[in-house]
């Protein structure tokens, strides 16, 4: 038998299906989308098959490449299979996306959680945007997103709820007129919240300065130049005390989107994690590994 079914296009393959397309997978993958279609070709040789048909813009697998799938997922495990149990690992790469409510405090604890549960991954974190991180999730680019909002899309799973305090310079005082708000860009959750929060207590209230980025919030709200809603699970950030004088909005839901194709096994211990740091007992949770 001439034809062979190398390894690597054979991980190409896979990753286009879970990935949901060869753009995707080449992200992945850190290679071309040349590269990419090339791996096919040479699995279509190999096999006389034709794999891939096209579907107007996109791609779909024809009879012959679902069938290769499966196979080309049985061979993968048990290709690496042998090479674990000779000691070899193929350390994978976990990116999980964040916006940056709270994440100070929840990365390290689900660094350090996930590192204890998944030893033969390796975890990388992305902060941005809400709106980025769904567009880096759906192009493939995460594996994982922490978005705040609830909602009932089929990715995500709800894993607890953010507590929001008011934060101010330690000299700021309430106006007599309209609150001034230091907040992120809209779209925000946090500005939103703050905004309809005082709306319903009947308290009139202003951007005073707004930021895309969390140390430009705590930098303006500690310069006096507002209040500023956060989630900080308890800890104060530096150059701000909490306030008592505003109402107290509801928790933020905390949501953990997944990618298609993730395996549930790496989803199930973060999100099992998160749920673990969001509880009443986050210590305990931790020293658990929950």
């Amino acid at each position: 038998m001439d034809q062979i079914l190398d390894i690597v296009p054979l991980r190409s393959f896979v990753a286009v299906a879970d990935r949901g397309g060869f753009q995707r997978a080449a992200t992945y993958l850190h290679l071309s989308q040349a590269a990419v279609s090339q791996h096919t070709r040479k699995l279509e040789a190999a096999t006389g098959r034709r794999l891939v048909a096209r579907d107007g813009r996109r791609s779909r697998f024809t009879p012959a490449g679902e069938q290769l799938l499966g196979y080309a997922r049985r061979i993968l495990a048990l290709h690496d299979e042998a090479l674990r149990s000779f000691g070899v690992e193929n350390e994978e790469t976990i990116v999980i996306g964040s916006t940056e409510h709270a994440a100070a405090q929840l990365l390290p604890h689900l660094s350090a959680t996930l590192g204890t549960a998944l030893p033969d991954h390796r975890v990388r974190y992305r902060l941005d945007r809400g709106t980025a991180l769904r567009e880096a999730l759906a192009t493939g680019r995460l594996d994982l997103a922490l978005l705040p909002g609830a909602t009932d899309d089929p990715r995500a799973t709800p894993v607890g709820d953010l507590e929001l305090t008011w934060y101010s310079a330690p000299g700021w005082t309430r106006p007599t007129g309209p609150v001034p708000l230091v907040a992120f860009d809209s779209p925000c959750a946090l500005r939103t919240s703050a905004l309809e929060t005082l709306a319903g207590h009947g308290i009139p209230a202003e951007i005073g300065a707004e930021a895309n980025q969390l140390a430009g919030v705590h930098a303006a709200a500690a310069a006096g130049l507002g209040v500023a809603l956060l989630a900080t699970l308890g800890q104060t950030p530096e150059g701000l005390i909490p306030r008592g004088d505003l109402p107290l909005p509801e928790p933020l839901p905390l949501t953990a989107w997944r990618r298609q194709g993730l395996d549930p096994f790496v989803s199930g211990h973060a999100i099992r994690s998160l749920r673990g740091l969001l509880s009443a007992d986050p210590e305990i949770a931790i020293a658990q590994g929950a």
